[in-house]
């Protein structure tokens, strides 16, 4: 195993796998892990240097958490792990909170090391208003929800959010489901989970989307299941560079594990641009 010391003494578990001119960096989303990645690294790192890594309270970074994370924490940690490792024209990749990791990380960092940047389906708002209509749950998540969450447990709260970005799992018996579920709640750290949720909703990247001076590649899944299809249209209009919208068909929010040769080609045609 290997892992990437910060500058606080925490330290995060990352894989470096292949050799190539071009180098891929690739975020997770919340509650998973680097391994949603597996599939697909075989056949990107046969062309490329591809960098995963697990967020602080995530599996093997589930114990880099003495300090409050927030989505802000995520993005110093990627700062870092960049200039530690001496990257530079890097092909930033996020999917869900690893997608609002990268997008934050423009914010705060600037494109200076980035050669283009991809975007796996995710939302530059999550909290909807009468307004804004292509946040979290395709739509019907607003801050009253966010609210009423204060009232239910933790499992119930994780339990939802893995029937929307799984619509099929609403089907299977709550006593079958409760084991797959806790054990990926396991394999994280609650608090940091907690505080990541409420940081991400927070956020707002709809004026920075066209401040993203590199070319955009947007994933998205179709019907799609926490966010809209609609969203690559958004996108399109919206951002500056060279852009491009790449749906999965027949894909939940699980897009990546859902068609992970897709996936992974996908990802070779967007590092041969």
């Amino acid at each position: 195993m290997s892992y990437f010391t910060l500058k606080n003494g925490e330290k995060l578990y990352y894989l470096d796998t292949g050799r190539g001119e071009q180098t891929i960096v690739m975020l997770h989303g919340w509650t998973s892990s680097h391994e949603v990645f597996a599939p697909a690294v075989p056949e990107i790192s046969k062309k490329a240097r591809v960098i995963t890594y697990d967020h602080r309270g995530h599996s093997g970074s589930k114990d880099a958490n003495r300090e409050m994370v927030t989505l802000d924490t995520l993005t110093s940690d990627l700062n870092e792990l960049i200039l530690g490792l001496g990257l530079s024209e890097i092909t930033l990749l996020g999917w869900s909170m690893g997608g609002a990791t990268v997008m934050n990380y423009t914010a705060l960092y600037g494109c200076e090391k980035l050669r283009q940047v991809v975007l796996c389906d995710i939302t530059p708002k999550q909290l909807n208003d009468d307004e804004w209509k292509l946040g979290l749950y395709q739509g019907k998540y607003t801050k009253e929800n966010q609210a009423a969450e204060a009232k239910k447990d933790f499992y119930a709260l994780y339990k939802e959010f893995a029937i929307g970005a799984i619509p099929k799992l609403r089907k299977v018996p709550g006593f079958l489901l409760k084991k797959p579920l806790t054990e990926r709640l396991n394999a994280c750290d609650e608090s940091v989970l907690i505080s990541l949720a409420k940081s991400m909703k927070e956020k707002d990247f709809r004026d920075q989307i066209g401040k993203i001076t590199v070319p955009v590649t947007y994933f998205y899944a179709v019907p799609g299941s926490l966010f809209s299809p609609e969203l690559a249209g958004w996108y399109e209009a919206n951002v500056r560079t060279p852009f491009r919208a790449v749906p999965f068909e027949d894909s939940t929010h699980m897009l990546i594990t859902d068609h992970p040769e897709k996936f992974a080609e996908e990802v070779l045609k967007v590092l041969a641009r």
